[in-house]
């Protein structure tokens, strides 16, 4: 699944006019929707966690998903993002639950393990 069909699930499970105020948002800021969803999971990978607090004050976010549908989502666009550096010739940090220990893995396969 490619990001912009997570973007276009994303805007076909919620209002149109939800879409339209979003599209409005973003054009003004000068981008479309499809990259403002890029930046959001890039930051979310980058700091691996989602990139502004989430409490009972803004729990819209999500409505009208159940939590596997979020999770799916949010696997996919790692995914992507993983098979992204890896084609892009940059290492990506992985954890070795056998060992207990995190490494990089380079395109070739090789895996850097760090130090304790």
């Amino acid at each position: 699944m490619t990001l912009a069909t997570v973007t276009g699930l994303l805007c076909r499970r919620n209002s149109i006019e939800l879409k339209k105020e979003a599209d409005s948002l973003f054009q003004g800021m000068g981008m479309s929707l499809s990259t403002a969803v890029k930046l959001f999971v890039r930051k979310a990978v980058d700091i691996r966690a989602i990139p502004f607090p989430v409490s009972a004050s803004n729990a819209f976010i999500g409505q009208g998903y159940t939590p596997d549908d979020i999770t799916a989502l949010f696997e996919t666009a790692v995914k992507e993002e993983i098979a992204q550096h890896q084609k892009n010739g940059v290492p990506v940090a992985k954890y070795d639950s056998v060992r207990k220990q995190a490494y990089l893995e380079y395109a070739d396969g090789k895996r850097e393990y760090t130090s304790a």
